[in-house]
């Protein structure tokens, strides 16, 4: 799965988070291993591109 979100920490500092992950499910459907490779990105408020707060 290829994803990218945003998220801000305590200090109001925007980042972009991105990155690819792999999963894999045990035979009740519970995720037994996830591979993952994220990357974070410090971004300015203003740069922002997923907003879900848009009307």
């Amino acid at each position: 799965m290829r994803f990218e979100y945003e998220w801000h920490d305590e200090s109001g500092q925007w980042w972009r988070s991105h990155g690819n992950e792999n999963w894999e499910f045990d035979e009740n459907g519970y995720m037994a291993k996830r591979f993952a490779s994220i990357n974070d990105q410090p971004i300015r408020e203003e740069n922002r591109t997923l907003r879900w707060d848009r009307a």
